[in-house]
C-alpha cells in the first residue's frame, strides 16, 4: 500500500466519475447501433411496396412504411411546421389532412417543404381539389412512437406549430384520424422532401464514445500517476527524531 497513495478526495471523484464516464461511452454506442438498425429498417422499407392503411393499422412496426392513399386534400386546416431549414433557409413544412377514402381515415400528410422568406407573410401554396392517387411514408418520431400529444386550442388557419400533433389536430376538427404523421413521396402534390432520416449519424455517437472512453482513460492514467507520486514523495520525506 506504500507503494500507492492517491488520497481520500481523489480516490472518492474517480469512483464517482470513472463509472459514469464508462457508461456514457457505452450508451453512445448503444445509441449508434439504434441508429445503425433505424437506417437498415428504413432502406428496407423505401424498397418494399406501399400497402394500404387498412394494413398499416395491423402492421408491427409502422415508421417508414409506405403506404398508398387514395382521396382529397383538405385545403382549409393546413398546419405549417415552423423553423424548418434547407440549406441554410428559412422555411415550413406544410401539412394539411387528407382523407383516404379506403379506410375512412384521416390522414395528417406532410406536402414539404417550402421558403419563406418574410415571415410577416404567410407562405402561398395550391392545394389540388380533386380525388388523388399518392404514396407516402409514415414517419414516427424515434422514441416517441405511441405517445399521444395534447396542445392549447389555437384559433386561425392556415396554424403555425413547432410540433405535429396529429391526434390533437382530429381531436379539434372531430375527425377519427391516423395518430401518425404521413410524408409525401415525390409527386404532383409535393413540395421539396429530402427529410433527414436521422439527426445524427451512427460515426458521430461513435465518436462521441471514443471521447467519453478516452476521458475515462486519461482520469484512471492521472489517478494512477497522482497514487505513485503521493507514495514516492511521502518515502523521500526525511525523518525527524528528536535525540
Amino acid at each position: 500500500m506504500n507503494a500507492f497513495r492517491p488520497g481520500l478526495l481523489p480516490s472518492i471523484l474517480v469512483l464517482l466519475l470513472f463509472p459514469c464516464l464508462i457508461a456514457l461511452g457505452f450508451w453512445q454506442l448503444a445509441r449508434a447501433e439504434e441508429k445503425r438498425e433505424l437506417l437498415a429498417a428504413h432502406q428496407a422499407q423505401q424498397q418494399a411496396a406501399p400497402i394500404s392503411i387498412d394494413e398499416l393499422e395491423q402492421h408491427p412496426n409502422p415508421a417508414y412504411t409506405r403506404v398508398q392513399l387514395q382521396g382529397f386534400f383538405d385545403a382549409r386546416h393546413t398546419v405549417l411546421l415552423d423553423n424548418r431549414t434547407r440549406d441554410g433557409k428559412a422555411g415550413v413544412e406544410v401539412l394539411q389532412p387528407f382523407y383516404d377514402q379506403a379506410s375512412g381515415l384521416w390522414l395528417l400528410l406532410n406536402r414539404g417543404w417550402l421558403p419563406w422568406p418574410d415571415r410577416r407573410i404567410p407562405p402561398t401554396f395550391a392545394t389540388p381539389d380533386t380525388p388523388l392517387r399518392l404514396q407516402a411514408t409514415v414517419y414516427v418520431p424515434l422514441g416517441e412512437a405511441f405517445q399521444l400529444h395534447s396542445e392549447p386550442v389555437a384559433t386561425g388557419w392556415p396554424r403555425l406549430v413547432t410540433e405535429v400533433k396529429p391526434d390533437a389536430l382530429w381531436q379539434q376538427l372531430g375527425r377519427g384520424g391516423l395518430s401518425y404523421e404521413v410524408r409525401l413521396e415525390p409527386g404532383p402534390a409535393s413540395f421539396q422532401g429530402d427529410w433527414p432520416i436521422i439527426a445524427m449519424s451512427p460515426d458521430k455517437h461513435i465518436g462521441y464514445a471514443v471521447q467519453w472512453f478516452a476521458l475515462a482513460a486519461a482520469l484512471l492514467g492521472l489517478f494512477i500517476y497522482l497514487g505513485l507520486f503521493n507514495a514516492r514523495e511521502t518515502r523521500h520525506e526525511p525523518s525527524h527524531r528528536h535525540a
